[in-house]
């Protein structure tokens, strides 16, 4: 989950500073007195949606480390990060990429993500609590569920399906404004408040709308990568893997009379799971029961 959530706030942040360069440099030529030029419009949302994506893509392993801040391991020294390293050099050799980087960040909670501009230059991380919690087997597994997403290439896939979902959201929002603007507004000369409210509102409802896009993909790859992880570190590893995440879960849950108060609650159900960027434990670990390999 914290691969995704990086990626997301950085893309929208460098969106949202790339907006505003743009229009304070006078860089939005599709508007004129003339009417839309789609085709501008088109061009410039575009580069501004797979700029944002791309931008956060090459910087995603500097801004993971700030926001989680993770140590990378240069010289490990503790047992811990002795193993870690012979366990991620193990696995990325064994799927054919470049030994990432490796990095522990501090937190009790069980938890890891994988990073990085390509397939080759990447960044596993694990949490002090996943190594102090699980298993050295139920460890490997999760390793190498993040390795796998590396090898699947997760990342630059989830930037290309990033832009395009920018690109729309950016186009359609400005056709919408200009559409109220000139034709429920009657502005007449340039473009009037209305074309900036409604262009605003509309890029948060079709940003939303687009996130379910993207958060679907993530919980497909997130299927995937458990498949791979089991094929790395073995399936029963990778299932007791899953067991042990959701008995953390469960322990750490709330009472239900007050869950909805809580800052963690229940896996997504119904609506609330086309905003999951994963799947729910118990339909990960049926998927890999249900796997023959």
């Amino acid at each position: 989950m914290k691969r995704i959530f990086y990626f997301l706030v950085t893309n929208l942040a460098i969106i949202f500073v790339l907006s505003i360069t743009m229009r304070l440099l006078g860089l939005e030529p599709f508007l004129n007195a003339n009417g839309l030029n789609l085709s501008s419009l088109l061009v410039f949302a575009a580069a501004m949606g797979f700029g944002g994506a791309f931008i956060s893509l090459a910087i995603s392993k500097w801004s993971a480390k700030q926001m989680s801040g993770a140590v990378t391991i240069d010289n490990p020294k503790t047992p811990d990060e002795i193993w870690l390293m012979d366990i991620v050099k193990k696995q990325s050799s064994t799927v054919g990429i470049q030994m990432p980087e490796v990095a522990i960040f501090n937190s009790p909670v069980v938890n890891a993500f994988a990073t990085g501009m390509s397939r080759d230059s990447s960044l596993v991380a694990v949490s002090s609590g996943l190594l102090e919690m699980m298993t050295k087997d139920e460890a490997e597994a999760v390793i190498g569920h993040e390795i796998s997403h590396i090898a699947n290439g997760d990342m630059v896939t989830l930037t290309l399906i990033q832009g395009v979902v920018n690109t729309f959201v950016l186009f359609f929002s400005r056709v919408i404004g200009y559409t109220v603007d000139k034709v429920i507004f009657k502005t007449r000369q340039g473009t009037g408040p209305a074309f900036f409210i409604t262009m605003i509102i509309s890029e948060l409802l079709l940003g939303v709308l687009a996130s379910i896009i993207v958060m679907w993909f993530s919980r497909q790859r997130e299927y995937r990568a458990d498949r791979g992880g089991g094929q790395l570190a073995g399936k029963q590893k990778m299932i007791a893997a899953l067991k042990r995440l959701k008995a953390q879960y469960e322990s750490s849950a709330l009472p239900k009379s007050i869950a909805a108060l809580g800052i963690s609650g229940e896996q997504g159900m119904g609506l609330k799971e086309l905003f999951s960027t994963h799947p729910s434990l118990d339909d990960r670990i049926a998927r890999l029961q249900q796997n023959p390999n």
